[in-house]
């Protein structure tokens, strides 16, 4: 029996310091498995097994950490986790799986967090950052320092130009129409892109139970059989040069952006055939918020405090001119929903919109204003945080519902010869604050059958009768009522006398 030991422990002792090619190969097994088992298939049972598989590979690359006590527990915790899962795979059952996994593989590969505190905090780590870390630990299998370091230079740049791209086709339909013209269809015939994705999200999903690694106390991160990893492809990942290719691509993307913009939305020159205006604005106004927010993201993590990309005199200059872009860019988000606005009226989430867009826009010149002053990221947040509190207090005075209700019937058909007819339906939901408005709309309606209207208006009436009882009692609604009144009033006064 001893000796049967000592030949396992043989067999597997060169596994103990197995290198990174190794590691990728079983990755890519189990991502194969999960091909397998989940992909155009219901899951169930098939969860389980994968689990189960996904910790005797674990089990298999980080042997050496394990003792007997804690591998024991970690079993009952994982079998347990196992138990509901099988019974019946729903939302519970997944998370209880879930929180199986990682608290074996926490309590088996990291014996020096002992506390509560210190456990839910790896865990938290392990959570956030372990499925980034494939991308920057798969590149470490290639032998040539010169290609790691050339792939780990423009991996970022060339994703992120990428997303950016993507996200502009979506914002634009002129750029649409101009990716559209490199038919990638001829590639799309053989590559399955949901697929591809499946793949990237089963590997960046498993690598952190293989490639075990935990962010010690110190804030130096090891690996549990591999010893330390090399600073090469995180230094390059994240390094000046990395940043400063990534501010030229971005910066030459974005200013495609704005002149397109400046030509069409903000020239009027004619859209190309079968495109609006109308869908031209719709279109861009989120997407391009969402683009704005990724490159602010970007930025704050490139230039974090006292980092070598912040001091740089090429670097700095570039960030300037990428955030004016992404300002710009705002700024014609904004256009481009006041422009929809005109068309299609107005809604809270339009509102909403607009406040939301507003406050991006700041964040990004307060990101500049603290790469100036070399202020810190906890006063950028602080500042932040001041101008959000402004924000909602003055919304909390500002009487949207009246606002709504004025606008649309202001500027709808009936009232100005543009833009879509009254919806009346909508200005009933917005309760009694809307009223004055109502009363407006069905003066400009006066050959239209009303009588459920005038129904639905009686319960706003009295719903603002209700509302000025001196337990709700609101100066919102005392306000309301007085200009109810006075309407009232001038309209008996106007009636001739019989």
């Amino acid at each position: 029996m001893t000796s049967l030991a000592s030949t396992i422990a043989a067999d597997l002792q060169p596994l103990r310091h197995s290198s990174i090619p190794a590691k990728l190969g079983l990755a890519l097994v189990l991502a194969a498995l999960a091909d397998w088992l989940f992909y155009g298939h219901r899951i169930g049972l098939s969860l389980a097994l994968f689990a189960v598989a996904t910790a005797c590979v674990s089990v298999l690359f980080n042997h050496a950490a394990l003792n007997l006590r804690r591998a024991l527990i970690a079993t009952a915790i994982l079998i347990g986790g196992l138990a509901p899962a099988v019974e019946e795979l729903n939302a519970i059952s997944l998370l209880i799986l879930g929180a199986a996994l990682l608290i074996a593989l926490l309590l088996a590969t990291n014996p020096e967090t002992t506390g509560l505190a210190d456990r839910i905090r790896a865990l938290r780590n392990f959570v956030l950052l372990g499925p980034f870390r494939f991308f920057l630990d798969a590149p470490q299998g290639f032998n040539a320092s010169a290609l790691t370091r050339g792939i780990a230079r423009w991996l970022l740049p060339a994703a992120l130009s990428t997303v950016f791209v993507a996200l502009f086709a979506a914002a634009n339909p002129v750029i649409e129409q101009w990716v559209s013209l490199l038919n990638p269809k001829l590639i799309l015939q053989y590559i399955s892109i949901p697929r591809v994705l499946f793949w990237a999200l089963m590997l960046a999903l498993v690598w952190p139970f293989i490639h075990v690694r935990w962010r010690r106390k110190s804030i130096v991160t090891t690996a549990v059989a591999d010893g330390p990893v090399p600073p090469l492809v995180s230094a390059e990942f994240l390094g000046p040069s990395t940043i400063l290719r990534s501010l030229i691509l971005f910066n030459l993307l974005f200013a495609a952006q704005s002149i397109l913009d400046g030509i069409y939305l903000w020239g009027h020159m004619a859209l190309p055939d079968n495109l609006t205006y109308a869908g031209y604005a719709h279109r861009g106004a989120y997407p391009l918020i969402v683009t704005a927010l990724l490159a602010a993201a970007f930025v704050l993590v490139a230039m974090r405090p006292g980092g070598p990309a912040e001091k740089s005199p090429v670097i700095r200059p570039l960030v300037y001119l990428w955030v004016g872009q992404n300002v710009l860019l705002v700024a014609s988000s904004i256009l481009r929903l006041d422009l929809y606005v005109d068309i299609y009226m107005l809604t809270y989430w339009r509102i909403a919109a607009f406040i939301w867009m507003g406050l991006v826009a700041l964040g990004l010149v307060l990101i500049v204003t603290r790469i100036a002053l070399n202020r810190s990221n906890q006063w950028l947040v602080g500042v932040n945080l001041i101008a959000l509190a402004i924000v909602l207090y003055g919304c909390s005075l500002v009487n949207f519902d009246a606002f709504i209700a004025d606008y649309n019937v202001s500027h709808s058909r009936e009232a100005s010869g543009n833009g879509v007819q009254i919806d009346i339906d909508y200005l009933l939901t917005l309760g009694p604050q809307a009223l004055p408005a109502i009363d407006r709309a069905i003066a400009l309606r006066p050959g239209a059958s009303e009588s459920c209207l005038v129904s639905r208006r009686d319960r706003l009436v009295e719903q603002q009768r209700q509302d000025l009882a001196w337990r709700s009692w609101g100066f919102r609604s005392w306000r309301l009522q007085r200009r109810l009144d006075a309407q009232a009033k001038d309209q008996t006064g106007s009636r001739p006398a019989g």
